[in-house]
């Protein structure tokens, strides 16, 4: 096996975004600057409390009030500042497209598109629940960037003895039905024992993950629901200077997975050397994956799958 001088893992940016306040879509708090950075974003991850704590203040409460614990309304706090804020778009796309419509049939059903959705958005409902009726009117909607349409996963924050037992978790329960009638992913942690785990090394963290019982932490499992949400895949090359892996989108081909790495690569593509990760391990080294046949030839039409290393072979 490889002892590379330097290994270059896949790469996908969390980033923590603070400032969202009710009122948000028209300045208050953050205001603009908040709802700009979520457009940044692929994916959004939503953060909702499903505990109890009284040394712990909800985040609309202050030192004279006692706010109760309520996930779902924090998060129809937050999905209507974002639906707001789309609302505001689409109907400047609705007035451009209304004006550029005169005589334009393109136009005039852009606008009727967008005014279908305005309805929808403005009964405050999300983007991502609308159902457009062709994939053409989909697609274009997609063109708006709204905010409201990015999937979404909601991390369900809990104690740890409401972690230890979620299906008992009243808070939970209601995250899970919500995100089970949107179609969105639910993912059940416990942010005090990453907390613990992030501070462990290597057998220590494998020794507590498997005294709870688990076989991931939340931030592993919380980037492979990301991956898998935003239908994305790794595969990696390998050689003495550098094993890397390479984040691609499911259903990629050989010849674009190559240009990845570099755009010669793809336009003088002719094979791909494919094994799986898994039967790389299990032959522990080329030499014997080949003994063994188990180093393909592929061309141009095979579609690289999640975990395969890939040797490129081209000529420019």
């Amino acid at each position: 096996m490889y002892h590379p001088k330097k290994k270059t893992p896949a790469v996908i940016e969390f980033v923590d975004i603070a400032g969202l306040v009710k009122g948000a879509s028209q300045g208050a708090g953050l205001g603009n600057k908040f709802l700009e950075n979520i457009r940044r974003t692929d994916a959004i991850v939503h953060v909702v409390r499903c505990f109890d704590d009284e040394n712990i203040m909800h985040v609309v409460a202050d030192a004279s009030t006692n706010v109760p614990v309520d996930p779902i309304g924090d998060i129809e706090t937050i999905d209507l500042e974002l639906i707001m804020a789309d609302l505001e778009m689409v109907n400047r796309r609705v007035e451009k497209a209304a004006k550029m419509g005169k005589g334009d049939k393109k136009f005039l059903h852009e606008a009727d598109v967008f005014k279908a959705l305005a309805a929808h958005l403005d009964a405050g409902k999300s983007a991502r629940t609308f159902e457009a009726d062709s994939k053409e009117d989909a697609e274009l909607i997609a063109t708006a960037d709204l905010l409201s349409l990015k999937p979404i996963i909601y991390a369900a924050n809990m104690d740890e003895d409401g972690f230890a037992d979620k299906d008992s978790n009243k808070y939970y329960k209601l995250v899970a039905d919500l995100a089970a009638k949107e179609g969105a992913e639910v993912l059940p942690i416990c942010a005090k024992l990453e907390q613990d785990i992030a501070e462990l090394d290597g057998d220590d963290r494998a020794m507590f993950l498997e005294e709870l019982g688990i076989e991931k932490s939340g931030l592993d499992r919380l980037i492979q629901c990301s991956y898998t949400l935003l239908g994305l895949i790794s595969f990696l090359t390998y050689g003495e200077d550098e094993c890397r892996a390479w984040t691609i989108v499911k259903g990629t081909k050989a010849p674009q997975a190559a240009g990845k790495i570099h755009s010669d690569i793809e336009r003088g593509f002719i094979r791909a050397e494919t094994i799986n990760f898994s039967e790389m391990i299990a032959c522990g080294s080329v030499a014997a994956a080949k003994e063994k046949g188990l180093l393909r030839s592929e061309g141009k039409d095979y579609v690289v799958k999640d975990g395969d290393m890939i040797y490129f072979r081209f000529n420019v």
